[in-house]
């Protein structure tokens, strides 16, 4: 059967020509289907071998090797590729052994072949890919270990996808189902050790990690894996990833069957290795479906094109196929002999020829024992190298092309889920968009997507035959329980303490914890371990500390979290706010004589004041033309702009308004009035009638700037903070041991060697503050935001999951019930009432005096405009008039630029009434003016007589 081919045109020359520049330009070399040129060059030889590499009693050899004899089949019976020259294939069988198939790969390069198609062994595969550079023989392999680079071996092409792709895809699968660790089983050699380095690089990236790595050796006993998976079923992951050869990997499962780790809660994920055994043995017999059933594995992705469909349909009618079926590495295989005489065509239309000639460093060797001479040079080597790097068709796989970096392009992968009788497809994976249910072919016809959104299978039915996701972890199975490391206390025993009762501890904390993991939907077996001597409070960062290194589980109690605790572990969800607060002593604040002035601040009385004066002056000027009340002597006038201003606070003016602008100016201002009077009122009350109590310390602030003693908590985060983030000496810093040791420093105070404050969290200062009088109390704000909760080892799902619970717990009222048990509140109040923080400033009015100042402005803004359009009506004659004089306009320009200030001011002055019959007295002299201006004009005319 014909699959592919080039056009037959005739044209020789120009054939060469341009397969000679795409050539050189290294520009891929299109075939669309036909045959090349009729007349080969006469240097074409009858026949060129081929040598052929591989296992072929294993699992991925039995599947290739029918491939290859029909493609070699397919290409001697097609006139249009080849034409006269007929392609020789030598197999060599390496024998699933590393020894074994490099002899093998020896004696094969004595045969002058100009490709080697093969291994799939990554042993092997590194080895040849030695002599292949050296002898300069294109090496077409189907190995898939990744660190087998085009750098390293210039001469050695993958013509399938390499393992790097498909751990990727993994590590997207686990980022999708949101595991954090994962367990690999692996054969130990390069191909299994070297694909699992880039799964941990790949699971980094999306900040998973391998666990444990169990490795078995090749040919490993049934034993052997028994005692290995044993080892793992006491981890804690319970998400495993099995890499191993294909004719090894059945017994993992069985072996696993065997102990019961193919149930529900467990996760088994398997490489291309798994597909290429069921593909293989289609039909699958019952017991091996059995053993596989939930398993996620990855298949090469090979589109459902023409030529598949064909090839498959072929593939049972070959003489070579047995009873063995196909899978995607007999479909690269096929392409892989289409590949090597697409090349050599093109190879043998530019001239090329089959020459092979002696190493001189070979020849000179002195011991002749291993026949070195017979390993000859391939002298077109580098030439077919160059063609076969730019040869682009479509094969059975897909697109046979190289990229770059001499990998083939398209890397995509099939997700199928073994269920029931078989296995389904739940999606792809391609490096192009990552996971999707759309085909890969179909989605490079579009833009890449590669965001969280667009990540998308279907859903998965996993071990014990469940839809719901597993976890992906345990507790580990060995027999130890977690070993919660829990501080010994000796103050504050309301929080944590030692109990003689079991679990052998107590307190707020340790109810939290309690409470929260009942919540859990699975057991958790856990101890207690005390921290600490029991004669002083531990370091609570120490036993952080101890935590990440591994000494504790996790660790349960009052634990801050601060940013430098949570690089090292991970914390719960708070379940207790906190943060750091100051305490000192504070006395009772004896009235004033001059209380009456405390409510407001300096600045919020002189805006005040000086916006009653300015409401006045403005009602005044509004008010003066139309309002006698508003009119008589200087003195009287000024009277009144104080009197009125001022009794608007009592709304008891006596002043009447009459005009719009005016009342509408008040109405505003008694609104601004009412609210300033409301407030002062409230604040003077609150003044001279709640206890105020004031301290020497105001807040941080004040007690950075000083230099008295400052008292924390022993073991408390608080010196750490002082001292490194807010710069207070350390000699400043006093450790104090219980609230006893708190009152009878404070009680000292810094001159009988007491301290002046004391900084602490804030539920240990509320626990302090209930115990004793009212002589302490909280001064300025809380000066740092954080919270208490559960340290737990990096990367521990038990941290997650107890967040979880501590929101139900918040949620259903449970945590605050807990708090009301062991935590009291204070009798008296916690925070001191600082006088000056009650004043009332401007900031707290600035916008009703805004509002009162534009609406004064405004008023005055039309009052004016009103005037002058007045005054500009009294100083012109009408317009219109016929008084050519009168009328001119230059002559009325200067009338008025000629009008004095006081004139103005005198205009002003008068009364509205008066003002308006000065208009109409001055339209109605105008009139008469007019009126005799005309008489006189008409009696100058000449009259003449009738004759």
């Amino acid at each position: 059967m014909m699959i592919l081919g080039t056009s037959k045109n005739g044209l020789v020359v120009k054939m060469k020509a341009l397969l000679l520049l795409m050539l050189c330009a290294l520009e891929p070399i299109e075939v669309k289907g036909g045959a090349s040129n009729g007349s080969a060059s006469s240097s074409t030889p009858r026949s060129v071998n081929i040598g052929v590499l591989f296992a072929f009693n294993s699992v991925i050899g039995r599947a290739v090797k029918p491939a290859i004899l029909a493609a070699m089949d397919d290409i001697n019976s097609n006139s249009s590729i080849l034409p006269g020259t007929k392609l020789n294939l030598i197999f060599y069988d390496t024998n699933c052994s590393g020894f074994l198939g490099a002899m093998e790969a020896l004696h094969l390069m004595e045969k002058d072949v100009a490709v080697v198609i093969g291994p799939q062994s990554s042993g092997i595969a590194h080895v040849i890919s030695q002599v292949a550079n050296e002898l300069r023989v294109p090496l077409l392999s189907l190995a898939t270990d990744p660190t087998l680079s085009a750098l390293q071996y210039p001469y050695f092409l993958r013509t399938t996808h390499s393992d790097y792709f498909q751990m990727y895809a993994i590590a997207a699968f686990i980022e999708h189902c949101g595991w954090r660790e994962v367990i690999t089983i692996f054969v130990d050699d390069d191909y299994g050790r070297n694909g699992i380095s880039v799964l941990g690089d790949a699971l980094a990236q999306n900040l998973a990690k391998i666990s444990y790595k169990a490795a078995f050796s090749p040919g490993a006993s049934r034993d052997n894996i028994a005692d290995l998976l044993v080892e793992v079923k006491l981890k804690e992951s319970r998400v495993f990833v099995v890499h191993v050869h294909p004719d090894s990997g059945r017994r993992i499962f069985s072996v696993a069957k065997s102990l019961g780790m193919m149930t529900n809660g467990y996760v088994w994920i398997a490489t291309d290795w798994l597909p290429s055994v069921l593909d293989a043995s289609e039909p699958v017999d019952t017991d091996t479906l059995n053993l596989l059933q939930g398993v996620i594995a990855l298949r090469h992705h090979t589109p459902d094109s023409v030529l598949k469909k064909r090839f498959m349909s072929r593939w049972k009618n070959l003489k070579y196929a047995g009873n063995w079926s196909i899978n995607s590495y007999s479909f690269y295989a096929y392409d892989s002999v289409w590949l090597a005489a697409y090349a050599l065509d093109f190879f043998f239309n530019l001239g090329g020829n089959i020459s092979f000639s002696n190493d001189p460093r070979l020849s000179s060797s002195n011991d002749n024992s291993f026949n070195l001479t017979s390993l000859r040079i391939f002298e077109g080597g580098e030439q077919l190298l160059k063609i076969l790097l730019a040869v682009n068709y479509m094969g059975l796989a897909g697109q046979i092309q190289f990229d770059s970096e001499r990998n083939l392009v398209h890397p995509s992968f099939d997700f199928i889920n073994v269920v029931g009788t078989g296995s389904h497809r739940i999606g792809y994976w391609s490096n192009y968009s990552g996971l999707s249910v759309v085909a890969p072919e179909t989605l490079y016809q579009n833009p890449g997507n590669r965001s969280s959104g667009n990540q998308q299978l279907y859903s998965v039915i996993w071990p014990g035959q469940t839809t719901k996701k597993p976890r992906g972890w345990v507790f580990p199975n060995n027999g130890k329980p977690l070993q919660i490391g829990v501080p010994y206390r000796v103050s504050y025993k309301e929080v944590v303490s030692k109990d003689k009762d079991p679990p052998g501890v107590s307190g707020f904390c340790i109810d939290v914890f309690e409470a929260a993991v009942n919540l859990l939907p699975y057991p958790v077996p856990h101890n207690y371990v005390l921290y600490g001597d029991g004669l002083r409070n531990p370091e609570y960062s120490d036993l952080v500390n101890d935590v990440a290194q591994n000494k504790y589980d996790a660790a349960v109690g009052d634990i801050i979290i601060t940013t430098t605790r949570t690089r090292i572990v991970d914390f719960t969800q708070p379940y207790m706010e906190s943060g750091l607060v100051i305490v000192a002593p504070v006395k009772e604040s004896k009235s004033s004589a001059w209380a009456f002035l405390k409510p407001f601040t300096v600045q919020m009385w002189c805006v005040t004041g000086a916006f009653f004066l300015f409401v006045g002056a403005v009602v005044w000027i509004l008010e003066h033309r139309i309002n006698r009340e508003f009119r008589g002597p200087p003195r009287r006038q000024l009277m009144t702009i104080f009197s009125f201003s001022f009794s608007t606070m009592f709304f008891t003016q006596r002043e009447s308004t009459v005009s719009t602008l005016g009342r509408m100016v008040l109405i505003i201002w008694l609104f601004v009035v009412l609210i300033v009077k409301s407030s002062y009122t409230a604040s003077l009350t609150s003044i001279l009638t709640v206890q105020q109590l004031y301290s020497g310390i105001d807040g941080i602030d004040s007690l950075i700037s000083s230099n008295v003693p400052i008292g924390i908590q022993d073991g408390s985060f608080a010196r750490n903070y002082l001292v490194n983030e807010l710069n207070i000496a350390e000699s400043r810093i006093v450790k104090l041991r219980d609230p006893n040791a708190y009152a009878s420093a404070l009680q000292r105070g810094p001159k009988n060697g007491g301290v002046a404050a004391i900084v602490d969290e804030l539920p240990y200062i509320e626990l302090f503050l209930s115990n004793i009088d009212c002589r302490y109390k909280i001064v300025g704000q809380e000066f740092t935001k954080s919270g208490w909760g559960f340290a737990f080892q990096r990367d521990s799902p038990l941290a997650v999951d107890l967040s979880t619970a501590i929101l139900q717990l918040s949620e259903n009222g449970d945590l605050q019930r807990l708090h009301d048990k062991w935590l009291e509140k204070s009798v008296c109040s916690t925070t001191a009432d600082q006088v000056e923080g009650n004043q009332l400033s401007l900031k707290c009015f600035w916008a009703l005096f805004l509002i009162c100042g534009t609406a004064c402005i405004l008023a005055l803004a039309v009052f004016f405009c009103r005037v002058l359009h007045q005054y500009s009506r009294y100083k012109s004659p009408e317009a219109g008039e016929g008084n050519t004089e009168a009328g001119d306009p230059v002559s009325s320009r200067c009338s008025i630029r000629s009008t004095s200030f006081k004139d103005l001011m005198y205009f002003v002055n008068k009364k509205e009434v008066e003002i308006k019959e000065m208009l109409k007295l001055k339209k109605s002299d105008n009139t008469r003016e007019a009126s005799s201006s005309r008489r006189s004009v008409s009696n100058e005319q000449p009259h003449f007589s009738t004759p």
